[in-house]
Formats: structure tokens, sequence, C-alpha cells
């Protein structure tokens, strides 16, 4: 079997930053990566992410795979473009409430509406070192801006970004999984068996009785943000502990 070549990384970087070299000479290109990137994040959203192709792609315009492969190298490339055409615009959240706790609340909200929009930048940008371009960064630096007025190191402020962007992942991931009719019948099964076993699991019996199950009332994004962001103003009124580092 023959061996994968290996990307171009400088070049995937010149691509997503817009610093390639420009023809000088020749017709004008008729397509752009842009555009090319915009075509396949339709695709994307109405498919899912494994149906975009180079050459579903070019036949959104007419033209062959090879003909895509002038502007965009190969599908790594293009899922990048896709990823910055879809987080066009890092939202300026300086004007939000009047403390940093609501400003990365906003954020999160805003960054769990984009990915439900687009259930496949999950898959996009899943924990890898993909490349990023300009406007992923952008979101990433602004997380960052609402959590500086915190006091916290920004070790620190890393990790509460890994914590919220974690939880927004998370919930848009069971939101996307869900099912409501095997929801149903995965309950109905689940009580037929407790009945019967209910010896067996007495505090999850006592649970189901109680509710626990019960549809929910309260926005699972808001609760665990109000939960982690409680967190951390606890780390910051106790200077002292132990897990901060000097």
């Amino acid at each position: 079997m023959a061996k994968e070549k290996a990307r171009d990384l400088r070049a995937g970087v010149a691509l997503l930053w817009g610093e390639q070299e420009q023809p000088t000479r020749g017709p004008k290109p008729s397509l752009t990566p842009q555009r090319i990137a915009a075509a396949a994040v339709v695709i994307a959203d109405a498919e899912g992410l494994d149906a975009v192709s180079m050459s579903k792609v070019g036949a959104e315009f007419g033209v062959s795979a090879m003909a895509l492969y002038r502007y965009v190298p190969g599908k790594a490339e293009l899922v990048e473009l896709m990823v910055e055409s879809v987080l066009a615009g890092a939202p300026d959240l300086s004007a939000v409430g009047d403390g940093w706790r609501e400003r990365i609340t906003e954020w999160a909200r805003r960054s769990a509406a984009i990915h439900r929009a687009h259930p496949w930048l999950l898959a996009a940008t899943a924990m890898r070192r993909q490349l990023m371009g300009p406007h992923q960064l952008g979101w990433l630096d602004a997380a960052l801006a609402t959590l500086e007025p915190s006091g916290l190191s920004a070790a620190e402020q890393h990790r509460v970004f890994v914590l919220v962007a974690g939880l927004v992942r998370t919930l848009v991931q069971q939101d996307l999984d869900f099912d409501e009719q095997h929801s149903r019948e995965w309950s109905r099964l689940t009580n037929e068996l407790l009945e019967r076993h209910a010896d067996r699991f007495p505090t999850l019996t006592r649970a189901i009785a109680a509710g626990a199950f019960a549809p929910d009332p309260v926005d699972p994004l808001e609760f665990g943000l109000a939960r982690i962001l409680d967190g951390v103003q606890l780390l910051l009124d106790r200077p002292t502990d132990p897990t901060r580092p000097a």
C-alpha cells in the first residue's frame, strides 16, 4: 500500500490566512477557496461532514474534483476552510453585562448556537492539532478576553476556557444524539427492568420514583455554566488554595 503523502502545513497556513502567492499571469481564477468552502458548508449542514467530497463540491460549480485542487489541496484543508467560514465574526463581548462571569456565559451561549446550527463542526474541531485560522483563533481570543479581568492567572484562564468549551461540546453532542422515539422506548424498557429488579438497584429506583429523570425545565447549559463559574469564584475567593500555584 502506498504511503499517504504528508500534508504541506505551511501551504495550509497560507491558505487559511490568505497569505498564499497570487498568480500574476494567466486567466483570472473563476473560483476562490472561500466560495468552495461555502458550498461545502451547505452540503455538510444538510448531509453531514462525511458527505463532503471534492467531487461533490465540484459538482456544485459544474467542474471536476481535479479542478478544485487548483484552489484547495485536499479535504483536510477544505474542512479547515469550512470551520473558518462558519466562525467568521468572533463575538465582541466587551459591552455584555458588567463582569467576566456574564461575558463568558454569553460566549458559551453563542458558541453553542453556532455548533447547533452546524452539527458537523464538532467533528471538524475535535481534539486534534488541526490548523487554525484567524476566525477560529478569534473565538479563543474572545473567550480569554472575558476571563482576563477576573484575576485568574493566564494558565487558569485557559483551564476555565477548556471546561466551558467542553461543556458546550458535550451538551451539543447530547442534543444531536437525542432520538425521541428511541428515548421513549429506552425509558419503557428500563422501567420494566427496574420493576423486576428494584431490590438490586435501590438508589436508582428511588431516584426515578422521585422524578430524577423526568423532563427538566432547567437549561442544562445554564445550569452547568453556573456550577463551573461558582467553582471559579470559589477559587478566586480562596487565593491560598493549595491547588493554585504561587
